[in-house]
């Protein structure tokens, strides 16, 4: 055993790796998830390098942070660190939280079904987790409201002018037809469409401004979603994390945005689901469950179903010889924006 260790689950979401810290964290300042997520972005981001950068990590996955909730209806706190940064709230990782919370007894299991609140910077999340023969079987989250900020903004790119749609689905999107950049959306075109979407999220900047009406700090478009429909009306999704990979999920956060694009135009409504596919063929359902107001923005209120597997535990000594406490990352894996981490 390590004396100066962290303790990590290893958990995957529809093949997308949530790995989560349960233990030998430090403690981060803040009176909130939000002001904790802040400092590592803005203060110390030590941290969240060490777990997700070579040696000790990979380009294709996110670290959660399990943190002891900062408010009295929340059973337990997590925030997002990846690559790039802390991020506020996810899908794919929320899944995989609970499910370490509930199969490791962090939070009491309780079948068929248990209610686990949790807290994280974009605001409250409810969950409701299927559980059979101690084990989570699948996750229903009730997402914060999802609004869009525009429909069809003309971005000017690499692929000449595209129509994106920005919506907010607990980060903020940038969602594009993928046929706009001619690709489909299937495996053999996952590098491919890593470096579309990766250029035009840097294209973005001058073109496209966010900001949250009420949340400090919510003032980035985080991804790019490219989408495509299917024959069974079901949305194909490939969302891309900087510096170059693409989500192996079908994208809680990005179907969350995608349903506030299709309420506004008119195209769901509150009751209707829709199923995302992920690149791989993984599937979560988008429901629309209720309409509230953010701002001035009408919003959805999105419920995320999915399933989460832990497959493992690892130990990630801290010792402070290490001359790669930091991390390192290269362009052989990590593409070709790599330097701007």
């Amino acid at each position: 055993m390590f004396d100066n260790a962290l303790e990590l689950l290893l958990v995957h979401a529809e093949g997308e790796i949530g790995k989560v810290i349960v233990g030998g964290a430090p403690d981060i300042p803040g009176a909130s998830i939000l002001e904790k997520m802040n400092y590592i972005n803005t203060v110390d981001d030590s941290l969240r390098r060490f777990v997700t950068f070579e040696p000790r990590a990979g380009v294709a996955m996110s670290t959660n942070l399990l943190l002891p909730p900062t408010r009295s209806d929340a059973d337990a706190a997590f925030i997002v660190l990846q690559p790039d940064r802390a991020h506020p709230m996810s899908g794919s990782n929320c899944i995989c939280v609970v499910t370490a919370l509930l199969e490791t007894g962090r939070v009491k299991m309780v079948e068929p079904e248990t209610t686990v609140r949790l807290d994280t910077a974009a605001g409250l999340i409810t969950v409701r987790a299927r559980c059979e023969n101690g084990r989570c079987v699948s996750v229903s989250l009730d997402n914060v409201p999802a609004f869009v900020l525009a429909l069809d903004a003309p971005v000017k790119t690499r692929f000449g002018v595209i129509k994106a749609d920005i919506a907010f689905g607990g980060v903020f999107y940038a969602l594009v037809d993928a046929d706009q950049v001619g690709l489909a959306i299937v495996p053999e075109n996952a590098r491919a469409l890593a470096e579309a979407g990766i250029a035009i999220k840097a294209d973005l900047r001058g073109q496209i401004a966010v900001s949250h009406p009420e949340i400090p700090g919510l003032d980035d478009v985080a991804y790019v979603m490219f989408r495509s429909r299917e024959a069974d009306g079901s949305i194909r999704t490939c969302t891309t994390l900087k510096p170059g990979r693409v989500d192996r999920s079908p994208c809680g956060t990005g179907s969350s945005a995608n349903l506030a694009v299709m309420f506004a135009r008119g195209e769901v409504a509150v009751g209707d689901a829709r199923v995302s596919r992920s690149i791989i063929g993984g599937v979560f359902t988008a429901e629309a469950i209720g309409e509230a107001v953010v701002g001035n923005h009408r919003a959805v209120l999105p419920r995320i179903t999915g399933k989460g597997w832990i497959y493992g535990r690892e130990q990630l000594r801290v010792h402070p010889d290490d001359p790669f406490a930091r991390g390192f990352a290269l362009s052989d894996t990590w593409g070709s924006q790599v330097g701007e981490l």
